[in-house]
């Protein structure tokens, strides 16, 4: 198991820090608190991929709970395998199937994710607005929609703080 690092080195790298989404009904918080592990597949944004494609072992990510009654960030993750392809986009039965996608030509590329923590309280997209600007923090521009987006060390820090103690 990896151990997640708060400080910005992790085996000798600079940890970068993310944002990640899902509806609490497809996969929560809870859900990767049960499993510890899992591959975060299904996503297919470009960008989004891009910024997969971009996280490196030991890279923090903070979990979203979005389309919902309360969007928030409600927990930690970590980054502990990339350049994963999705399996998803192979697969028939799947929603996130893609027949432009080959074995040999894999359009989507993802990530496993481990769970680091669940804040005491969630931090609601309210009060993100009230911390943050645009510039600062992706998930609060109006009509932004990315699953998967950067957040700055600074930020990340300050979430962090926020999160831990409610």
């Amino acid at each position: 198991m990896v151990k997640y690092c708060l400080g910005n080195i992790y085996k000798g790298k600079v940890v970068n820090y993310w944002l990640i989404k899902s509806e609490p009904k497809a996969y929560s918080i809870s859900d990767l608190e049960q499993e510890q592990e899992t591959i975060w597949d299904g996503v297919r944004n470009f960008q989004a991929r891009n910024f997969l494609r971009q996280m490196n072992e030991g890279d923090l990510a903070f979990f979203y709970h979005s389309n919902t009654k309360l969007p928030a960030i409600v927990g930690l993750t970590q980054i502990t395998k990339t350049g994963i392809n999705d399996p998803t986009q192979f697969d028939l039965n799947s929603q996130y199937y893609d027949p432009k996608s080959t074995l040999e030509s894999p359009r989507w590329q993802t990530v496993v994710v481990q769970f680091v923590e669940a804040f005491p309280q969630a931090i609601s997209l309210s009060t993100l607005k009230q911390e943050f600007n645009a510039e600062e923090l992706l998930v609060v521009r109006r009509g932004n929609r990315l699953s998967v987006m950067p957040v700055p060390e600074t930020v990340a820090q300050r979430i962090m703080t926020i999160g831990r103690s409610k």
